[in-house]
C-alpha cells in the first residue's frame, strides 16, 4: 500500500496502465468517481466502468501531469491535474486530455481514493 498520497497517486496511474486495476487495492469502497459520461459508486461498478473502457480503447496509455498537491494533511490529501490517454478505437489512434481531480484518504492499510473527478477538453 501507498504510505503517501503522492505515491498512492503515481501507483494508481501505473496500475491504471495494466487494464487489470485491482480497484480494492487503490480505491475505497465508498468511492465516488466522476468521468464525463457517468457517475460511479463503489468497486463493483467502477471494475464494470474500466473493463467496459478498456474493451473500448485498445492499448490505452494514460498520464497525469502538472500535478498541484492543494491540501495535504495526516489523514486526507487533494490533487488537480492534468491528464492526457492515447489508444485505438476501432483500430484508429486517438488522443484525450483533460482536467482530473482526486480525493485521497489514510486509512489502517494506506493512502486510497475516495474521489475522483475528470473533465475531458475538447
Amino acid at each position: 500500500m501507498a504510505s503517501t498520497p503522492q505515491q498512492a497517486l503515481k501507483m494508481l496511474v501505473e496500475a491504471t496502465n495494466t487494464h487489470d486495476l485491482n480497484v480494492a487495492e487503490f480505491i475505497s469502497e465508498e468511492a465516488v468517481y466522476y468521468f464525463s459520461d457517468e457517475i460511479v459508486y463503489g468497486h463493483e461498478n467502477l471494475k464494470k466502468y474500466f473493463d467496459k473502457t478498456w474493451a473500448h480503447i485498445c492499448d490505452e496509455d494514460y498520464h497525469v501531469h502538472h500535478i498541484t498537491w492543494i491540501s495535504n494533511s495526516d489523514t486526507v490529501a487533494v490533487c488537480i491535474y492534468k491528464f492526457q490517454w492515447e489508444g485505438k478505437i476501432d483500430g484508429i489512434l486517438k488522443e484525450r486530455q483533460g482536467r482530473g481531480t482526486n480525493v485521497f484518504e489514510k486509512d489502517g492499510q494506506g493512502w486510497k481514493v475516495v474521489h475522483e473527478h475528470l473533465s475531458a477538453l475538447d
